[in-house]
C-alpha cells in the first residue's frame, strides 16, 4: 500500500533577518531542512528510488549520515581515515531514527571550527584540503539537493528559502563540469539542458547540478 501523508505545503525553514548570512549559518539552515525532511520519511519509503542513480532512499540516507560524520571528522583536524567517512551501526540499524544525531553532529564541529584558520581535508575532492568556508560551503550545497532528493523521492515538496537561494546559486556556478560529472562516484551529474531558459532560481540549481526538477520516483 502506498504510504500517505496529510498534505503540509513545502518544507523550508523560517527566513532569516540578515542578509548575506555566514556560510556557517547557512549550512546549518540546510541541514535542518534536510532533518525536517528525513524525518518525514516512513519505513516503507526506504526502499523507493531516487534521483540518484542506482540509490535507493536508505541508500542516500546512509551516504548523506557518513558525509555528515565525515565532515564533522575534518573539522574537528587530527587524523581523519576511512572509518571517519562512513555509515555508523546506528545509521544503518535505523537510518532515519540515527540521522538527527548525525546532523548535529555536523553543525557542532562546524560551529566549533575557527573559520580564519581551519583546514578540512576531504576524501571526496581528492583528499584535497580547503580552508573551512570552502568547506562548509561544498556541504552547504549539497544538503540543500539532499533534502529535494529525500523528499521528491517520497512525496515531500522542498524548496529553501529565498535568503539561501542566492547563495546556492553561486555555489553551484563554481562546481566544476565537464568530466570531473561523469566519473565514478561524482558528486553531481552533467548539467541539464535548459539551464539559461529557466527563470526559477532553485530549478536552476537543481539543473545545474544535473538533478531534474520535474523528476517524479516511477509509478
Amino acid at each position: 500500500m502506498q504510504n500517505v501523508r496529510t498534505p503540509v505545503g513545502p518544507v523550508s525553514m523560517g527566513r532569516a533577518t540578515v542578509v548575506g548570512m555566514a556560510i556557517r549559518e547557512s549550512d546549518a539552515r540546510a541541514v535542518a531542512l534536510s532533518t525536517t525532511v528525513v524525518a518525514q520519511v516512513a519505513p516503507t519509503d526506504l526502499e523507493r528510488p531516487t534521483p540518484c542513480a542506482g540509490w535507493s532512499v536508505r541508500d542516500l540516507l546512509l551516504h548523506m549520515a557518513a558525509q555528515h560524520h565525515g565532515f564533522a571528522a575534518a573539522a574537528r583536524g587530527g587524523s581523519v581515515g576511512p572509518a571517519d567517512w562512513s555509515a555508523s551501526a546506528a545509521d544503518v540499524a535505523d537510518p532515519v531514527g540515527a540521522y538527527p544525531g548525525a546532523a548535529a553532529e555536523v553543525v557542532e564541529a562546524f560551529a566549533s571550527a575557527d573559520l580564519d584558520t581551519a583546514q578540512l581535508t576531504l576524501p571526496d575532492f581528492g583528499a584535497m584540503t580547503f580552508p573551512a568556508p570552502r568547506a562548509i560551503s561544498f556541504h552547504f550545497i549539497d544538503y540543500l539537493v539532499h533534502a529535494w532528493d529525500v523528499g521528491v523521492s517520497v512525496g515531500v515538496p522542498v524548496r529553501p528559502d529565498d535568503d539561501l537561494l542566492q547563495p546556492a546559486v553561486e555555489i553551484t556556478r563554481a562546481v566544476p563540469a565537464g568530466d570531473a560529472r561523469t566519473r565514478p562516484g561524482a558528486a553531481f551529474a552533467p548539467v541539464l539542458d535548459g539551464v539559461a531558459a529557466e527563470p526559477d532560481a532553485w530549478r536552476r540549481v537543481l539543473r545545474m547540478l544535473g538533478r531534474d526538477p520535474d523528476w517524479q520516483p516511477p509509478a
